[in-house]
């Protein structure tokens, strides 16, 4: 095996067993592999069926389908219970956000327009379950920054209408290669991110600037009572994030004890 780098946060992890092995015993999660590290967008299954969730819940508002703006032109489609084509995929996100969420809402970096999470086949309806001809529509979710609101928006395929819109508070389905990039970015600026960017430094000779230098992997962060400080209680509200960079063609850093939430951008330490 080979020999531990420099510690500053405390541990950076040579080789993905030691990785894998100690995160299990700290934390009761596992770090991804070093393959698995280079996919930074979270599980589509898990966003998936927590889009779906997200269009169900009690204080969601459904609203009848309408043609905000000329839909994007049709492309390769699928058929039947087939995956959403690419053509599909980008249609559908140019119809769900229309003018009026555009314009009311921010994404994670502060900018006009909400955070895309996933985009993903919508389950059948109850009487469609047999049907071949039934309709193709999609849930595609986003996340709204300005109020922390997850917005789940189902587009009917067929005839280019939003046929239906979910808001629900409090959830936080995984997180986007974009919003952990943001996470790192928050990170790497604020003082608490020194040692962090020692460590990157004792295991590559060179300054840790960008998030762009890491691969980035992570999970969501809810408040626990009495486990962190004042400045995270609202995590779970807020949107958060501990994150689990590793050096590319290097070793994981041990960025565990930091959490940054992406609301309120703001970086704190867990208390140990």
């Amino acid at each position: 095996m080979r020999k531990i780098v420099h510690r500053h946060l405390g541990k950076v992890v040579a080789g993905a067993a030691v990785a894998v092995a100690g995160t299990a015993v700290m934390i009761g999660i596992t770090l991804p592999g070093t393959a698995g590290a280079d996919d930074t967008g979270g599980g589509k299954a898990a966003a998936g069926q927590s889009a779906a969730q997200a269009g169900q819940g009690a204080d969601g508002a459904v609203a009848p389908g309408v043609v905000e703006q000329a839909p994007a032109a049709e492309g390769e489609k699928g058929k039947g219970r087939d995956p959403l084509t690419d053509d599909e995929i980008q249609r559908v996100e140019k119809i769900a956000v229309n003018p009026q969420l555009l314009n009311a809402s921010e994404d994670v970096e502060g900018d006009r327009g909400p955070e895309r999470l996933t985009v993903d086949l919508a389950d059948p309806k109850v009487g469609e379950l047999d049907d071949p001809d039934a309709p193709r529509r999609a849930d595609v979710t986003f996340y709204d920054y300005r109020d922390d609101t997850l917005v789940t928006r189902t587009v009917d395929l067929d005839t280019g209408k939003v046929v239906a819109t979910g808001t629900q508070h409090g959830v936080q389905p995984p997180l986007s290669s974009a919003e952990y990039a943001e996470a790192a970015s928050l990170l790497i600026a604020d003082p608490l991110g020194a040692d962090l960017k020692a460590d990157y430094k004792d295991a590559t000779d060179k300054e840790l600037t960008d998030p762009n230098q890491l691969l980035l992997t992570g999970a969501v962060y809810r408040a626990v009572p009495g486990g962190q400080p004042a400045v995270l209680d609202k995590c779970g509200e807020h949107r958060c994030v501990r994150l689990f960079p590793k050096v590319k063609n290097g070793p994981w850093i041990d960025a565990r004890a930091f959490v940054i939430d992406l609301s309120a951008r703001k970086v704190a330490k867990l208390e140990s």
